[in-house]
């Protein structure tokens, strides 16, 4: 037998397993499968340590009356669902509750349609302005949110606020002196525009980011069938961004529903409360009026409403999906 012959049966032969026999047929696709889950293995052990510990910790904390007399003699007193059936049949949660779904969907529908509009400018615009534009876009999402939020307080003040002095400069002298935080509807203006300053980029970035996947044969032969920028737009362009729009509405949902820091900051949730939403409340009632135990159980709701909004947002993506197919 020549040597090419060797070398040939040799690489035909299979491996030899245990004792020399051949290993199993679906051993290899099984270890192969494994391999993606042991990688993400120390991440999910982690962040189950970090997050899942605090949010067991918090769970029980619902369960408790918990005040500053029961830190202070360091006793443990469990109340049952007490501090849930006392939060649910508040009427002052159900008004804020409210408040927070109609905060978030008006920011997300701002952000989602300011946010498309830019990220489709930069799918037209030259190389150096779009590389000038995604840079002043990163810069603003990158901002720290306290940072943010206080040049935001100093550009509403009062008596030495810039958006102030321009109103004034442009005729309007009534805004010379306007308190932009002392009503609801001006704070939440306040606070709404910080927010989709802050959000917007990253919708536009992850839209224009889609767009370079659309293959460019379509819009030729759109144009060549007669259509319009509209047409294209509908036939073309929003069938592939579907579900990256659908994927960034969904986390701007989270995002915005959770948010706390633009709202506290910028008025602590005043006036008299009225721009308080789920996550300030809790921290208002838990902190500032030392009930531990009931700030812990609006939390849990806070959460569980969340998971409610998603799962009956993801329920309409899957089911136009469906009606698609």
């Amino acid at each position: 037998m020549s040597a090419q012959t060797e070398e040939a049966a040799t690489r035909s032969a299979p491996r030899a397993g245990k004792g020399g026999a051949p290993p199993a047929p679906g051993t290899a696709r099984r270890r192969d499968r494994a391999v993606p889950y042991l990688l993400i293995l120390p991440a999910a052990v982690f962040t189950v340590l970090l997050l899942g510990w605090i949010m067991v910790q918090n769970g029980l904390l619902s369960f408790q009356n918990l005040n500053r007399r029961q830190l202070i003699r360091r006793v443990t007193e469990w109340t049952g669902f007490d501090n849930y059936s006392e939060t649910l049949g508040n009427e002052e949660f159900w008004r804020v509750t409210l408040r927070s779904v109609v905060f978030t969907g008006v920011n997300v529908v701002l952000i989602m349609a300011i946010g498309c509009l830019i990220g489709l400018l930069l799918a037209r615009l030259g190389a150096t302005m779009r590389l000038l534009l995604s840079f002043g876009l990163v810069l603003a999402w990158a901002m720290p949110t306290v940072a943010a939020t206080t040049v935001f307080q100093w550009l509403f003040a009062q008596r030495f606020g810039v958006v102030n002095h321009v109103l004034d400069q442009l005729g309007w002298h009534s805004m010379a002196d306007y308190n932009w935080t002392s009503g609801q509807f001006s704070t939440f203006f306040v606070i709404t525009v910080l927010i989709v300053w802050q959000s917007v980029p990253f919708v536009a970035i992850n839209l224009y980011a889609a767009t370079t996947t659309i293959p460019k044969e379509l819009y030729e032969a759109a144009s060549l069938d007669g259509a319009g920028v509209w047409k294209r737009f509908t036939s073309v362009t929003f069938p592939f961004l579907k579900p990256f729009f659908f994927a960034t509405t969904f986390l701007e949902v989270i995002w915005i529903f959770k948010a706390f820091t633009q709202v506290f900051v910028i008025n602590e949730g005043g006036p008299d409360r009225l721009t308080e939403t789920l996550p300030v409340y809790a921290f208002v009632e838990g902190m500032n009026n030392q009930h531990f135990g009931m700030g812990a159980a609006i939390s849990i709701l806070t959460i569980l409403i969340l998971i409610g909004l998603t799962a009956y947002y993801l329920r309409l993506v899957l089911k136009q999906e469906e009606d698609e197919l």
